[in-house]
């Protein structure tokens, strides 16, 4: 298959921790569909956490390995986002944004052992996560007369759409999510449904 469009992420937020010598590296793991949610765990977990040295992250979205983010937060650099973010990659996961919350116990690690620490603490909550396979989807709209309401209904059935939002009024409307996999033949099946337009939603 030349396109696949499930991916592994987790199914909740999960919490893991690492120690040495006298500090203390705090994991979080998250499932996130957006850079916006990733800024927004970040910010609780400073408010929850001022006092610590380093809050350290990375997070990963989507299926190409160019949409992600790393980061040392002080730390010396390579020493504690790119742990995070590698084995995010080695675990196979996307959507998730990882962050370990340092507190520093008076002695210095050095790199090799921070990069240890932060890949550790990471490793510590991602055992506690459930992992999950899901899909990428696309969004559609589908706006038609009554008359064509029994095949598109079919349609739905048959390939086992979600509908996310209906409205049956003097015309009818229906938005669907197909996966990635099945839009094209979504969208020639909707075509040979006389009276039916079909229009692609951006998310």
């Amino acid at each position: 298959m030349l396109f696949d469009d499930s991916y592994r992420t987790i199914e909740e937020a999960t919490e893991g921790l690492f120690k040495d010598r006298g500090s203390k590296f705090l994991a979080f793991a998250y499932p996130i569909r957006s850079e916006q949610e990733a800024k927004d765990y970040l910010a609780q977990l400073r408010e929850v956490h001022p006092k610590a040295n380093h809050h350290c992250y990375a997070y990963r979205l989507g299926l190409d390995r160019n949409h992600y983010r790393a980061n040392d937060d002080g730390e010396p650099a390579g020493s504690a986002g790119r742990p995070i973010l590698n084995t995010l990659y080695s675990q196979d996961l996307t959507n998730i944004l990882v962050v370990v919350v340092r507190y520093f116990g008076g002695t210095l690690l050095g790199v090799p052992g921070l990069i240890n620490a932060y890949k550790s603490a990471t490793l510590a909550a991602l055992e506690q996560a459930t992992v999950a396979t899901r899909h990428l989807y696309d969004r559609y709209e589908l706006t038609f007369g009554y008359e064509s309401m029994n095949g598109v209904m079919q349609l739905v059935k048959e390939m086992d759409l979600t509908v996310l939002e209906q409205q049956f009024e003097i015309s009818c409307r229906l938005q669907v999510e197909v996966r990635k996999t099945q839009v094209e033949r979504f969208v020639e099946r909707a075509g040979k449904i006389e009276g039916v337009a079909c229009k692609y939603l951006a998310l």
